[in-house]
Order: C-alpha cells, then sequence, then structure tokens
C-alpha cells in the first residue's frame, strides 16, 4: 500500500493522491547519497461531464505537462540529499473534474507526502524528516476585467486570462504558469492576480495542516 494518501476536494473538483516510496533510485542518481520524487498524473474516463478515453500507450502533451509540473513542485518541499536513496513516486488520479486538478493534485499530493514521510520515519526507513517546506497551489483568472479566484470549469473555459500559482509556506514562487487567451493584461492585474493566489493558498496550506491533524 501507498505510505500516504489523501482524497482532496476543491469545489466538485476530487483528486486522489498517494504517495509510494521505494529504497532505491534512477540510474543517474545511484551511490550518489540523494533521493528523487516524480510524478504521475490521470485523469479517469468518467472524471468529466463526457467520458473521456484512457491514455495508455502514449500520455498527451497535456498529461506530460502537468505530471512535470506536479514533480517539480513537490521537489521544492524536499531535501533531495536529507532523503537518501530513496525515490517517491506521487500519483494523481482525478475522480471528478470542475477546474484546477493540477492546482488540486498538488495541494493535496503535499499532505499525502507529508503523511508517507510520518509513515517512513514511524517504519525506520527515515530517522528525520526531509520536508523543508510547506506547497499549495491554486489557479486565478480575469473574466470581462475581473479578478478570479480558484476557476471552476465554466470560469476557467469563459475566462481571458488564467494562471496556476504554486508557493511554499513563505509565500515564496515555486511556479506561475499564465497565458492571455484573447486579450492581454496589465501589470496591475497581474499583481492582482497573485494578492488573490496568496490569499488562497494561505487558506489551503491552513486546511492542508488541520487534515495532517
Amino acid at each position: 500500500y501507498a505510505a500516504g494518501s489523501v482524497l482532496a476536494h476543491c469545489g466538485n473538483t476530487q483528486v486522489l493522491c498517494t504517495v509510494s516510496a521505494s529504497e532505491d533510485v534512477p540510474r543517474w542518481l545511484r551511490d550518489s547519497g540523494q533521493g528523487w520524487l516524480t510524478a504521475e498524473y490521470r485523469m479517469l474516463p468518467s472524471a468529466t461531464h463526457t467520458r473521456k478515453s484512457r491514455e495508455l500507450m502514449k500520455l498527451s502533451g497535456r498529461t506530460q505537462e502537468i505530471q512535470r509540473l506536479i514533480g517539480r513542485s513537490l521537489r521544492a518541499a524536499i531535501d533531495l540529499e536529507a532523503l537518501g536513496e530513496i525515490t517517491l513516486m506521487v500519483d494523481a488520479d482525478v475522480i471528478q473534474a470542475d477546474g484546477g486538478t493540477r492546482t488540486t493534485a498538488i495541494t493535496g499530493a503535499y499532505v499525502a507526502l507529508e503523511d508517507a514521510i510520518a509513515s517512513l520515519i514511524a517504519k525506520g526507513t527515515l530517522k528525520t524528516s526531509p520536508l523543508k517546506h510547506q506547497i499549495a497551489a491554486i489557479s486565478v483568472g480575469l473574466l470581462e476585467g475581473d479578478a478570479f479566484l480558484d476557476l471552476n470549469y465554466p470560469e476557467d473555459v469563459a475566462a481571458d486570462i488564467d494562471f496556476n500559482v504554486v508557493l511554499n509556506g513563505d509565500l515564496g514562487y515555486i511556479e506561475v504558469q499564465g497565458t492571455a487567451e484573447a486579450n492581454s493584461f496589465s501589470r496591475q492585474q497581474l499583481n492582482q492576480m497573485l494578492d488573490y493566489a496568496e490569499v488562497g493558498i494561505k487558506r489551503l496550506m491552513t486546511l492542508q495542516k488541520e487534515a495532517l491533524g
């Protein structure tokens, strides 16, 4: 079984996040004393309003992009040298999608990661926690000139601009992904969206701590 797991809900979006541990590392890290964290992301066929075929032999560009984002974000949470030669595999499986699946996956996966680290310490696999930062993520966007936080699917489709923002517990920026679909945006609007993101992520981090007890 997975060392850590959580079912993350953000609105109607639900993502099952698990973290498994293997006392091995990729070839290029062997005998380095350093660990690794990687991620896989999938959507169940029935996660959307109309059934979507499973990705079997070849992953879509979107799926590859999202799982790389999840991996990058969570590697920012952990000291890979302190982890030792252990690989942590994050699995994020979307059960129901209503916008913000990648940000929900990151926020939930952090909880599963902390749960997994506690399990590994209890088993004696790790002596101390290699975690160095709490991580959470949220979406923001502009819809008819107004800033929106944590966009659902209809809002995301209609948005002129949408961003995914990943922050650590010090409100340091891990990643900002954003694009203008139709109109450009001003520096003032960008600052407003980032301000919204910080407010939302502070709330998410409080919820993460509550979930972890």
